[in-house]
């Protein structure tokens, strides 16, 4: 039998998982309003809250929605659901896939279907790789953020050219790949200018946010300035792959 991306067996795996993530929010929610009463706040107060960060949770959800989309192609639902339902980014899940398929010998623009083990290494990379994080957060984020802070206490210039640093550093993982194919370019491939120009465009996207949230102070644009620059990164690929392929 051939192994579908899309079984209804991983729709049920992932579910389970949704559930389990949906079900701790849901517990944290009860958590918090109960709390919220026993300090005394307003009920017409803690009802402003949950309608309004309901409201502002539709910013990141679109983002993510979009991420499932890319994806799903490559992998189907239930993968990407469930991955980016938890602690995923598609930022990290798309370098994650296409390194595992690498070292496959598989290209992550040249797959059209998967195999069983294909599918199950792609999936463990994503879902192992990412929990190296949680582990270390526990490990090493205390202490780190106690450096930081007794370095801002010293020095508070260079406490904020540190924290930049690490910032800078994580960007540049990503640079990385945008650019990875960049040479291409000077065999007369201009494909791999692809990337670099869907990522300005983005780029000038968020800025249009930016100068309308101080223009016009369109304080809502800090929450969406996001997902609107996703969109029309992802939209204006299109025109340019075509372009440039």
């Amino acid at each position: 039998m051939q192994f579908d991306v899309n079984h209804p067996v991983l729709y049920l795996l992932a579910g389970i998982v949704v559930l389990v993530v949906l079900a701790q929010s849901v517990a944290f929610l009860l958590r918090a309003w109960k709390r919220g009463k026993e300090i005394g706040m307003p009920m017409d107060k803690l009802r402003r809250i949950v309608i309004s960060t309901a409201v502002f949770t539709l910013a990141p959800a679109t983002a993510i929605v979009i991420s499932v989309i890319s994806l799903s192609k490559k992998l189907g639902i239930p993968l990407p659901w469930m991955r980016l339902s938890v602690v995923g980014a598609i930022t990290y899940e798309t370098p994650a896939a296409a390194n595992a398929l690498s070292a496959m010998g598989l290209e992550w623009a040249e797959i059209t279907s998967l195999s069983a083990t294909q599918y199950v290494t792609v999936a463990a990379v994503m879902t192992m790789g990412i929990m190296v994080g949680i582990w270390l957060v526990p490990v090493v984020g205390k202490k780190l953020i106690g450096g930081m802070i007794s370095l801002e206490k010293r020095d508070r210039k260079w406490g904020e050219i540190f924290s930049a640093s690490l910032f800078l550093g994580m960007i540049s993982a990503f640079l990385g790949y945008v650019f990875s194919d960049f040479s291409s370019v000077f065999h007369g491939d201009t494909s791999g200018l692809i990337p670099p120009l869907v990522m300005l465009v983005s780029a000038a996207m968020m800025g249009v946010c930016a100068l309308a949230l101080k223009k016009l102070n369109w304080r809502w644009m800090n929450d969406y300035a996001l997902p609107i620059s996703l969109i029309v990164g992802m939209a204006s690929a299109i025109p340019i792959t075509a372009w440039l392929s």
